[in-house]
């Protein structure tokens, strides 16, 4: 504390703040006895009250993004897909996601013939592809609904992912639409839980109800 307070210039107390809040998002941990300590794998941590591209969530961790194009092309997937981008062919984006070089997820983009073919002038190996929509396509992307669950990944996943075979991820489903309601992306995505964690702040609705008294 003494060394940083030297360094920063600042108070102990925002020093023990400042410590308390990267124990808090698991970045270090406090050992009774030992000391306070850099966490050797830490989680990336994605907060759940806004839409952000992975490679935002990871820097904002203080950590190096990564991103490897394992597929991209034109596709025609199942008519439960169709039905949610309104198209039976769409282009398709699969990327490998890393953090500090560690795979954290498998990342699959699904897009309306259009917006795919005009994504596909562009290098998807490396790009940001929520700021290609956005800066370079002008696509407003205005909503999103996610849905979060555990399911076995497959071999191909586990592979990528370097877990046993067998193992859990957590799977995510997202569906992006514009302000008129129109889908300009739906997301499947695995995450390794032991890299990856979702973090949501709620608060308790007022509920009034009649319960005779008892609580």
């Amino acid at each position: 504390e003494r060394e940083l307070m030297e360094r920063f210039s600042v108070s102990r107390a925002t020093i023990r703040e400042a410590i308390s809040y990267l124990v808090k998002e698991g970045i270090l941990e406090k050992i009774h006895g030992k000391g306070t300590f850099v966490k050797n794998k830490p989680k990336v941590q994605e907060w759940l009250d806004s839409l952000n591209s992975l490679t935002e969530t990871v820097s904002k961790m203080g950590m190096k993004p990564g991103s490897r194009l394992l597929n991209s092309g034109m596709v025609k997937e199942p008519k439960s897909i169709q039905e949610i981008i309104k198209t039976e062919r769409m282009f398709f984006i699969e990327r490998l996601r890393t953090a500090e070089n560690i795979p954290i997820a498998i990342e699959r983009h699904y897009y309306p013939e259009k917006i795919g073919k005009l994504l596909n002038r562009f290098d998807l190996d490396q790009s940001i592809i929520y700021d290609l929509l956005e800066k370079e396509l002008r696509i407003d992307l205005a909503e999103a609904e996610q849905m979060i669950s555990c399911r076995e990944a497959t071999g191909k996943d586990a592979k990528f992912l370097e877990i046993p075979h067998g193992s859990s991820v957590l799977y995510v489903e997202r569906l992006i639409t514009d302000r008129l309601g129109e889908p300009v992306e739906y997301y499947k995505a695995s995450f390794r839980p032991d890299m990856y964690v979702f973090r949501i702040k709620t608060k308790r609705k007022n509920f009034k109800g009649n319960f005779g008294g008892r609580t």
